[in-house]
């Protein structure tokens, strides 16, 4: 295990350093994905980035452009696995945003658009502990069905792997700390996060069978494993039996939706970004996660998850290993931050930035694009975080001038190459 942890250290200290990545062989050593498929040694065999606040996750993004998939297949087989090692941020159980740009049938790179799936407002308030209606699934399902190339099961299989073991991040463990205790209360949740009556610490093997269970069903059934049919009501009893008071319908119901992101322009490029709105009366905004991929055509994807509060209600649908959002009724609504920079004549792929950090996202964000746009490195406010791909020569055609980074400090990991 602690192999495993030093491996991933070194695999940021590089991407950070250099900006180069590792291959699909270590990615498969990391993650055990000893599937038999072929390797590519040490080198990544396709060009391309993945960037993720989880390190699991950014693996996983990398070696789905390996094995030849697009941005988007990238960026949805990270979403799903930060769900299973990043819950407390990227659950399942919330939602998020994300703007696309990705080539047309023709080939040309199109307008990017904005894809919006937030952990969404339930028809009415019932249940101690009132819970959103997912829609992280169902939002990444939508956006691979729509613009990736590889089978819906490439990019799900990675994740329901990691939920049946797979160790505890530094970036889990800090969230643990800040929550401590409180998530003893709930039986299911200290089954996953304290199964021996004390919180799991970095190393640790996070386990969550159930999570497995509910993955797999998404992989068989696609959206009918959670949001319609038997998996509809088996949900909502779940939830309901933790607190959440939600229906079949408010999951019926609940669809992720395509959009215009606002778009301004910074030192000769376009820029698209997630709308923010201002800080909710003075109060903290709740926490928020990130994962974005770059492919060799230029197709770029960045999305911010939220689970509306740290470890959302605190509660597992049980039987479901999913982690329930807290209701928009009952927690602010969080700044989902992440800009991106293109070209106004052939809309090559220039930066994008990520930004998380509370009331401090938006900020992080929006420094964060301007340093990839200049190359200054102007300080971005605490507790704001900002992950960055920035291609100075612009993709497609400037592949070679490409680096990325996560925050400092925020244990998150950045790879790619070629």
């Amino acid at each position: 295990m602690q192999n495993r942890l030093r491996a991933f250290g070194a695999l940021a200290a590089l991407s950070l350093l250099t900006g180069c990545g590792v291959g699909h062989s270590l990615g498969h050593e990391l993650l055990g994905l000893n599937d038999g498929s072929p390797t590519s040694g040490t080198v990544p065999s396709q060009f391309g980035y993945a960037v993720a606040d989880a390190p699991e996750a950014a693996v996983i993004g990398r070696d789905i452009l390996n094995r030849g998939g697009n941005a988007v297949d990238a960026a949805a087989a990270e979403g799903f696995a930060q769900a299973v090692t990043l819950p407390s941020r990227s659950g399942l159980g919330g939602g998020g945003a994300c703007i696309i740009k990705m080539p047309g049938p023709d080939g040309k790179m199109q307008k990017p658009v904005m894809l919006s799936f937030p952990a969404g407002l339930p028809a009415q308030t019932s249940g101690d502990r009132p819970a959103a209606v997912p829609l992280l699934a169902r939002g990444l399902l939508a956006m691979q069905v729509r613009y990736g190339q590889l089978p819906l099961s490439s990019v799900i299989v990675p994740a329901e792997r990691l939920a049946g073991g797979a160790p505890v991040s530094q970036a889990l463990e800090s969230d643990l700390q800040v929550v401590g205790n409180a998530l003893l209360a709930d039986p299911q949740a200290a089954a996953v996060f304290a199964p021996g009556g004390t919180l799991l610490a970095a190393g640790a093997n996070l386990q969550q069978p159930d999570l497995a269970a509910t993955l797999e069903s998404l992989r068989v059934n696609g959206v009918n494993g959670l949001y319609a049919g038997m998996g509809a009501a088996q949900f909502a009893k779940a939830a309901d039996q933790a607190g959440g008071g939600l229906t079949t319908g408010d999951l019926v119901n609940a669809t992720p939706h395509y959009g215009a992101p606002d778009i301004t322009q910074q030192g000769g490029y376009q820029v698209a970004s997630l709308p923010v709105s201002p800080d909710a009366a003075g109060r903290a905004l709740p926490a928020s996660a990130s994962f974005m991929a770059l492919d060799k055509k230029g197709g770029a994807v960045i999305c911010v998850t939220s689970m509306n509060n740290l470890f959302g209600t605190g509660r597992i649908a049980p039987g479901t290993g999913i982690l329930l959002a807290a209701s928009p009724r009952t927690a602010p609504t969080p700044d989902l931050a992440a800009e991106m920079a293109y070209t106004g004549g052939n809309d090559a792929f220039r930066a994008a930035a990520t930004g998380t950090g509370q009331n401090a996202a938006a900020a992080a964000a929006r420094i964060g694009l301007d340093n990839a746009l200049t190359g200054q490195n102007a300080p971005i406010p605490a507790p704001g975080r900002a992950n960055i791909i920035s291609c100075p020569n612009n993709v497609p055609g400037g592949e070679a001038s490409c680096r990325a980074s996560t925050a400092p400090g925020a244990n998150g990991l950045a790879i790619g190459g070629r």
